[in-house]
């Protein structure tokens, strides 16, 4: 792969990005794995092991100082700039990193947990087109309830997985809901899962319908 830092602009530009899986030259898909505040590359593609598939290549940047953006996602946007733009501009340099060695955006799935999954949610509604799947697990949409949220294009029956506890510390269940509604305005195929009394956790049905994604994606 083509080093992935060069277009990266801002606070993420020259990060690591670790790689598991696959050589990307055998992968026939990728999923590219965002971490959490004060997490790491190597923490979320831990979760790779929980999702073994033969054909995948698994791509995890790391941010930096752990934090893709300052502030809490419902704060106004400008106020978790220049994190937010350079976080965003990660996601798309990986996508064209992949797509230059053969794995178009159809066959990557994002993956992300808390702000990773606001991150990977918020990127495919202003990125609109078919990816190989989305799953936002323990996140939403990005921004303060009244975000303009006419985001142009189609998610062409993208495969959307939305998993948060009903009590998120961080994530409140109506942005979860009203994520879900808008990405399915945008033509995705939504299902959302909400937890009663969770923890800030990723558990074992998330993973089962991620594995069931990325079975489906291979399918094809």
């Amino acid at each position: 792969m083509s080093n992935p830092i060069n277009k990266i602009t801002g606070p993420h530009r020259g990060q690591p990005v670790l790689m598991a899986g696959e050589q990307l030259e055998q992968a026939r898909a990728a999923m590219i794995m965002m971490h959490g505040r004060g997490a790491s590359a190597q923490d979320i593609l831990g979760l790779s092991a929980e999702l073994p598939q033969t054909g995948f290549v698994y791509l995890a940047p790391q941010a930096a100082n752990s934090t893709w953006y300052p502030n809490s996602f419902l704060a106004p946007l400008a106020r978790n700039e220049p994190g937010l733009s350079s976080a965003l501009s990660v996601i798309s340099q990986l996508l064209d990193s992949l797509a230059e060695a053969g794995i178009p955006a159809e066959r990557t799935i994002l993956l992300g947990f808390s702000q990773g999954a606001c991150l990977s949610l918020e990127f495919a509604a202003r990125n609109a087109q078919r990816y190989g799947g989305i799953a936002g697990l323990s996140g939403g949409l990005i921004g303060p309830n009244d975000t303009d949220r006419n985001y142009p294009g189609s998610l062409a029956e993208t495969p959307v997985l939305l998993g948060c506890s009903d009590r998120d510390p961080h994530i409140p269940k109506e942005r979860v809901d009203v994520s879900a509604r808008i990405l399915q305005g945008m033509g995705a195929k939504v299902t959302e899962r909400i937890y009663p009394n969770m923890a800030h956790t990723i558990n074992d049905e998330e993973i089962e319908l991620v594995t069931t994604m990325m079975k489906q994606l291979l399918a094809h």
